[in-house]
């Protein structure tokens, strides 16, 4: 199974060091292959330093790839650390 999601960053300091820690932490308990797309750039969900390439800021859309057994659980994961702000105070 394969799934797709445009998510919108909306954490002031996008996706950096500490979110992209948080993101690769949640995605390696799934079985699953998270890949995040952010224009001509993609990265794998586990790699933290992928993510942080991607250069994705507060206001960006990434599209979020899962595949796998889990792919449903894992987008849904995801989605809610992204929509939660990767946990941070505004």
């Amino acid at each position: 199974m394969k799934l797709e999601k445009t998510l919108l960053i909306q954490n002031k300091l996008g996706l950096h060091a500490r979110a992209a820690t948080q993101l690769a932490k949640l995605a390696v308990q799934f079985d699953a292959q998270v890949t995040l797309v952010q224009g001509e750039k993609s990265a794998s969900a586990t790699s933290v330093l992928g993510l942080m390439m991607l250069e994705s800021s507060m206001g960006k859309e990434v599209v979020v790839i899962s595949e796998g057994q889990d792919a449903q659980a894992a987008l849904s994961a995801v989605e809610q650390l992204i929509q939660q702000k990767f946990n941070e105070a505004e």
